[in-house]
């Protein structure tokens, strides 16, 4: 399985950005995708699971700015990122696994598959 992320870049406080992961080498549409980020010297923390079903899972601090969705012809996981804040700035990782009930957003860190990242700063 190969995940590659795309669309990180800078952008001001209240912006708003797009980021992208493609999906290669696995059953994509039985695979729980999500997104954790890390911004230096924190700790990883996971921000959004989607199960199989489409349903998401949202850490509390990104609720109602951050939108994950799936593209199952394109085998492409997005983020849509809006309202952003400074505290959001960190590497943006995509992760996949087969996740049974392991669908909170911290699930995230555990699953298997996970792209190289893409850095999101908001200044």
């Amino acid at each position: 399985v190969q995940l590659v992320e795309s669309g990180g870049g800078s952008v001001q406080t209240g912006g708003s950005l797009r980021l992208s992961c493609a999906v290669s080498g696995s059953p994509y549409s039985r695979y729980c995708m999500g997104w954790f980020r890390q911004a230096p010297g924190m700790e990883r923390e996971g921000v959004v699971v989607i199960n199989a079903y489409g349903n998401p899972n949202y850490v509390n601090s990104v609720k109602g700015r951050f939108t994950i969705s799936k593209d199952n012809a394109k085998n492409t996981l997005y983020l849509q990122m809006n309202s952003l804040k400074s505290e959001d700035s960190a590497i943006y990782y995509c992760a996949a696994d087969l996740c049974g009930l392991r669908t909170m957003p911290d699930a995230v860190l555990t699953f298997r598959y996970r792209g190289q990242g893409t850095q999101v700063t908001v200044s």
